[in-house]
């Protein structure tokens, strides 16, 4: 495991490894052109083509931000995320699932990075605009976004606290909006308990931290159930609790060790345009590739106070990057993997929550029949899935021959082992993700309402029955080595 403890660190172990991080020192704006360099270089996922997966990269020079540097692309590839928690990258969904069942409650402590330099909303020139180089991702953006942006809250009714990732966009100088999914996180349930009491909700925002902690922070119930803090994660995954700090503003934490901190209020009943500086009717790119709608009626965060380290680092991320697969896509993993471990145990071999659906649409399971009563749990482990993690929309099963992680062999398994008429499984009218463009009803009348779909199993797995018939071909076992020395 190597010694990582914050985001610093963290860079200080990739520039030990060969590709996975560089440097620019030629100034970059960044409005969307930080994000329009960075698609040619390592962004992937679904961002348009051109695109590849590629190194972090650190931009140090940014226009307007003389002080900061702004770092894209820390976990946009599943080799680095896999060197940076220490573990192979096919087996990181285990990691997560064994951390989930073995947390570690973050601690508290009044040694704070975070806070080498503090800016307060009292003071003249108190300017998120200019203290923090929140990028852009493209032109049509509703503003400045933070993309990387762990929120911390306390539930006004229980004391319990948890960290989240929220869409957040810049719209003032002490103000941003706050986008809640529907149901979909556990600061909203927060936010909306306590515009029942009529009371300002207390928040933070910590910007570049630990990536465990930006992995650890995209789990979703049930796997993590409110008042779950996904910080005990992060501190499993690390063997070493996080550190919190007291705020310098509000009545909450923040991380201690974070690069910069926003701290401030989540106003009662108060509803904010997201694109109200544009016009634009577009928020920012979101994980299904397309941009999204922005929102009328976002919640409004007054920022109190910044906190941050000399020369900060900016942490940032595009919406439909291989970043945001690995954020959310292996705590899918992980939520599936555990659910199916116990309802079927040493059946399931291994998940893969593929980018063509951003972490979060499609997951490939790869399932192992054993004895001939095995025969039908693979769909049932499919329908599993969909209950431990909702959003999901698409299962594919394949059989444990097949490499979850090559979609060749995956789309090798659904043409030579699947029948559409017999191994397709629809179920409609089941509640999925508000961002799915197909899921509304100018695409489909028949859809109720917005974020409701049909979810689909592709069984392309072979009956028990006829396994013999469906041995792949058999090659010679040999040390090729030899063949690779002239």
């Amino acid at each position: 495991m190597p010694d990582i403890f914050d985001l610093r660190s963290a860079l200080l172990f990739l520039k030990t490894q060969d590709g996975e991080y560089i440097e620019t020192n030629t100034e970059v704006n960044p409005e969307a052109e930080l994000s329009g360099v960075y698609r040619y270089i390592g962004a992937g996922g679904t961002v348009e083509r051109p695109t590849k997966t590629g190194p972090a990269m650190m931009f140090n020079s940014i226009k307007g931000f003389p002080n900061s540097k702004v770092l894209i692309g820390l976990l946009s590839s599943r080799k680095r995320v896999g060197l940076l928690l220490g573990e192979k990258p096919e087996k990181l969904g285990w990691l997560l699932k064994n951390s989930v069942n073995n947390p570690m409650p973050p601690i508290i402590t009044d040694n704070a990075p975070c806070r080498e330099e503090i800016h307060l909303a009292s003071d003249e020139g108190f300017d998120l605009r200019k203290i923090v180089p929140a990028p852009t991702n493209t032109p049509d953006d509703a503003g400045p976004y933070i993309t990387l942006g762990m929120c911390y809250a306390t539930h006004p009714d229980t004391g319990l606290s948890d960290v989240t990732i929220h869409r957040l966009c810049i719209q003032g100088k002490d103000e941003l909006s706050i986008f809640f999914t529907p149901g979909a996180r556990h600061i909203g349930a927060m936010a909306a308990r306590a515009e029942e009491l009529n009371i300002e909700l207390p928040i933070s925002i910590s910007i570049g931290v630990d990536p465990a902690i930006e992995i650890a922070s995209c789990f979703e119930p049930p796997t993590t159930p409110l008042g779950f803090n996904e910080l005990s994660i992060a501190g499993a995954l690390r063997g070493k609790a996080v550190e919190l700090t007291p705020c310098v503003s509000v009545k909450e934490n923040a991380i201690a060790n974070a690069e910069i901190v926003i701290e401030g209020k989540i106003i009662p009943k108060a509803r904010i345009r997201e694109d109200q500086n544009t016009n634009s009717g577009c928020a920012m790119p979101e994980f299904p590739g397309y941009t999204g709608e922005a929102s009328a009626e976002c919640s409004l965060i007054k920022a109190t106070a910044i906190t941050h380290r000399k020369n900060p680092i900016m942490q940032t991320c595009i919406g439909p990057s291989e970043e945001h697969v690995s954020m959310a896509g292996i705590p899918t993993e992980a939520s599936i993997l555990d659910a199916c471990e116990k309802a079927m145990p040493g059946r399931v071999q291994n998940v893969y929550a593929h980018s063509a659906g951003g972490g979060k649409y499609m997951a490939i399971i790869q399932f192992k029949k054993s004895v001939p009563s095995d025969e039908g749990r693979q769909r049932q482990a499919a329908l599993i899935a969909f209950s431990a993690f909702s959003e999901l929309k698409n299962v594919i099963l394949v059989d444990d021959d097949v490499d979850i992680f090559d979609a060749t062999d995956v789309l090798w398994a659904l043409n030579t082992r699947y029948q559409g008429d017999m191994d397709t499984i629809f179920i409609p009218g089941v509640r999925c993700h508000p961002l799915d463009p197909t899921e509304t009803q100018e695409y489909n009348p028949r859809v109720s309402e917005r974020g409701i779909g049909c979810k689909t199993i592709f069984d392309c797995t072979v009956p028990f029955g006829l396994k013999a018939k469906f041995k792949r071909a058999r090659f010679l076992e040999v040390d090729y080595q030899k063949w690779m020395t002239d």
